[in-house]
């Protein structure tokens, strides 16, 4: 299973191999914010999420196919695992959708953005999952903490 925190482990160590003097301040901006987004998953964090990627015989003019087996609470997954990610759209109209430029990497970094920074409640694949946020924001937690305890440990 590939996670935003074993990437940045395997990152750290091919770092160590190299001079610092070799690493551009980009290089080290970047995984400053890799390791905060680690460390601040929101309602998510400590959940462990699996996702199935099918990647189609047209791949790269089309994108992966990817479903959460992890049951979840989510504004952007439903309970039975379809997800709402831009970039995994084959059309979109503001060219935010697939394009044969992107990568799987693209859609790794896209899933662990809908624990973070993409995380939509204005705009649901899980209409109830997002009125449950905007009705209660601690009885939204309490059931994701729930979700959490009982599927992604």
């Amino acid at each position: 299973m590939l996670t935003l925190a074993s990437k940045l482990k395997r990152d750290d160590g091919l770092k160590g191999s190299r001079t610092s003097a070799t690493a551009s301040d980009s290089t080290r901006r970047v995984s400053v914010r890799d390791k905060l987004l680690v460390k601040d998953e929101g309602y998510y964090q400590g959940g462990k999420f699996q996702f199935e990627t099918e990647v189609p015989d047209a791949y790269n003019m089309v994108p992966p196919k990817v479903k959460c087996l992890t049951r979840i609470w989510h504004p952007n997954i439903t309970e039975t695992g379809e997800i709402c990610l831009s970039l995994l759209r084959e059309h979109s109209i503001d060219g935010t959708g697939w394009a044969p430029t992107r990568t799987l990497k693209d859609v790794v970094w896209g899933l662990n953005s809908l624990f973070t920074d993409l995380l939509n409640f204005d705009d649901p694949l899980n209409i109830e999952a997002a009125e449950h946020h905007l009705r209660d924001k601690e009885d939204f937690r309490s059931k994701v903490d729930d979700y959490i305890k009982r599927y992604a440990r």
